[in-house]
């Protein structure tokens, strides 16, 4: 029906009401269903006709039934006690004979119950014909506050959810009902699941701590269903979603950590009113640099990036919020090979910090391609680092990796030769602060598990796992970026900062748990046959069953909790400047067999892992090569 239609059929329906009313009025006040009405009759007709104008200007009839909130009661009352105030006056000025006022008393009261009792019926209905519409899932609240409330309302305004049921884990809640729903305690979980055919739990507790969330959380998992989660009270307050804007949960509600509040003055140090170049900005970390080096208002953000597609995608993102905060921002394609290019870039643009992100990262990927692997991560860092040097950029900051920590790939044995020539150049001396900060996986990123295991299982699987043992640490990409700005602050030169990332977390379990968040049960030895398989595929080439992150024991805390000073072995620029040179010709030779011996040289720690397929690759180039003149080699 058209909107006009159905606030036609709301004014004759009051207009009958009232009238109604009244006659009820003064049935009950003479006791009697023939009560007399000649003095009344007029009265009867008045009733409506004055009510209802003050109803369109209070604006009772522009309220969707179906949404409509307990404030109806007010204008309703506000409604009826100012037509009931008129026609007293009207009685009173006319000096008409014969009227009780307990005939008016009593319609006041009356007229307030069958208009608004109208409205709460209607209401009850409509509600209760959508929650019979096909396809709605029925799903439980956890969280029976102010917003788990303000979602059940929410939801059953749309056409997707029905909401059955709330739990909560406070005694007082429990037993009640809110927003027509029962709220149930923890324990009864499964019971209600079974009973009321719960496909799904929505989590509304978006002012409970990340701690309190992973509890919650991991008493949820083990049951048959989807979880979802509401976002954060501050997304909520700032108005970015709405309390029904509902998201998967993720792996990270239940690794992350409780955050630690960063130290703003670290954070600015570096940053603030300052020229700073991130290379590899297009990357997972590089970007997140990106991001939050904005916050802090920089003069001007330089991103240096390989990758066209990569650089435009973050240019696009940070372009608006730059422009606001009075930022310049220089988006440049290039590599970190070209020094020159590069000293000339951060000279021009006044760089006065530098975090390089920048480096090839994925294990297998770099493991069949050694060479383009040690000429971007280790001598990549050397000339970007001796550009910074020369350009007399004050603070240098390497993004590494556990995977430097006793290598068994060259991905991480070129990271760890990455820190020794930070290390070596910052015992040179000079203006330029040189530091390096390592930690583990950071959720999410490009390298990270949990967007593939995400894939497979949106596919039906299998989810493809190296070992049944294999552990990796976890951290978030917003707290890494954070924790790498605040380390670059408190350098002095050549400090190796590690951040504290918690607990290794076992990959199998990881796998398992992000199965049951999605509703579904892995295949396994209790559940043969649930939804998804794990097939275990073996180790990849120069893959660890676990990760470090520190080579000895000589390590110390810092002003930060979760950011450690690691006091490790060093190389002096004299000796390593030799190994260098040599390294980079070799792999301008694609000399695979002395690069790696170098390397090997050079990084004591590095015990290579399975290297069969990378070698046969090498070969074959080797046998293409030495059939080249020597001039095209370069």
């Amino acid at each position: 029906m058209r909107r006009r239609d159905k606030q036609f059929i709301a004014v004759l329906t009051d207009f009958f009401l009232l009238a109604f009313a009244f006659w009820s009025a003064v049935a009950l006040r003479f006791d009697s269903l023939t009560p007399p009405l000649q003095v009344y009759y007029w009265m009867a007709l008045a009733a409506p006709l004055t009510a209802i104008p003050v109803f369109i200007r209070l604006g009772l009839y522009r309220a969707v039934v179906r949404f409509m909130e307990d404030r109806v009661v007010y204008v309703v009352f506000l409604g009826v006690t100012l037509s009931v105030l008129g026609l007293t006056a009207f009685v009173a000025f006319q000096h008409i004979l014969g009227v009780s006022r307990g005939v008016l008393v009593i319609y006041w009261l009356l007229a307030i119950l069958y208009v608004g009792a109208s409205r709460f019926l209607a209401r009850s209905y409509f509600l209760n014909a959508e929650r019979q519409l096909a396809g709605r899932k029925r799903v439980a609240i956890y969280g029976a506050g102010r917003a788990g409330t303000q979602l059940a309302f929410a939801l059953r305004a749309g056409r997707d959810y029905l909401p059955v049921a709330f739990f909560d884990d406070k005694a007082e809640l429990q037993r009640t009902e809110l927003a027509g729903l029962r709220v149930y305690a923890p324990e009864e979980i499964a019971e209600v699941l079974a009973t009321k055919g719960v496909t799904e739990i929505l989590l509304a507790v978006p002012s409970a701590s990340r701690a309190r969330r992973a509890e919650i959380l991991a008493l949820l998992e083990p049951f048959p269903c989807a979880l979802k989660i509401v976002p954060g009270m501050a997304d909520i307050v700032s108005g970015s979603v709405t309390v029904d804007a509902l998201r998967p949960v993720d792996i990270e509600d239940l690794l992350g950590r409780e955050a630690v509040a960063p130290d703003a003055r670290l954070l600015a140090a570096c940053i603030t009113g300052k020229s700073v170049l991130v290379s590899g900005a297009g990357g997972s970390i590089g970007a997140e640099l990106c991001r939050q080096i904005v916050t802090q208002r920089p003069q001007r953000l330089v991103l240096l990036e390989l990758s066209e597609f990569a650089l435009y995608a973050i240019d696009q993102e940070l372009r608006p919020l730059a422009a606001r905060a009075g930022i310049e921002l220089v988006p440049v394609l290039g590599s970190v090979l070209h020094q020159r290019r590069n000293e000339l870039l951060m000279r021009s643009y006044g760089v006065e910090t530098v975090y390089h992100a920048a480096a090839y990262k994925h294990v297998p990927l770099v493991e069949h391609n050694p060479v383009e692997g040690l000429r971007n991560n280790a001598i990549g860092t050397r000339r970007l680092a001796e550009a910074a040097a020369a350009a007399g950029v004050q603070t240098f900051v390497l993004i590494s990796t556990d995977k430097a920590v006793r290598p068994t790939n060259i991905m991480g044995a070129s990271k760890r030769l990455a820190e020794l020539i930070l290390q070596a150049l910052a015992r040179q001396g000079g203006s330029t602060r040189f530091c390096m900060v390592r930690f583990g996986n950071v959720l999410g990123s490009s390298g990270s598990v949990v967007p593939l295991f995400r894939k497979q299982i949106e596919s039906g699987g299998p989810i493809t796992l190296t070992h049944p043992d294999i552990t990796r640490f976890f951290m978030t990409i917003p707290e890494a970026a954070q924790l790498v700005i605040q380390a670059g602050a408190m350098a002095q030169g050549g400090e190796v900062f590690v951040l504290d990332m918690g607990k290794p977390v076992r990959i199998l379990d990881l796998a398992k748990r992000m199965v049951r968040l999605s509703g579904l049960e892995a295949i396994d030895e209790q559940h043969p046959n649930g939804d998804i398989a794990i097939d275990i595929v073996g180790l990849r080439p120069g893959e660890k069953l676990y990760e470090e992150l520190l080579i000895g024991d000589n390590v110390e805390g810092t002003t930060h909790p979760l950011i450690m000073r690691a006091f490790e072995h060093e190389l002096p620029w004299s000796e390593l400047i030799e190994r260098l040179q040599a390294m980079d010709d070799a792999c301008r030779r694609f000399d695979y067999a002395d690069a790696m011996s170098l390397l090997r040289g050079a990084v004591c720690e590095y015990t290579p892992g399975h290297q069969g397929e990378a070698e046969l690759l090498w070969r074959r180039l080797e046998r293409s090569a030495s059939t080249m003149s020597p001039s095209s080699l370069h």
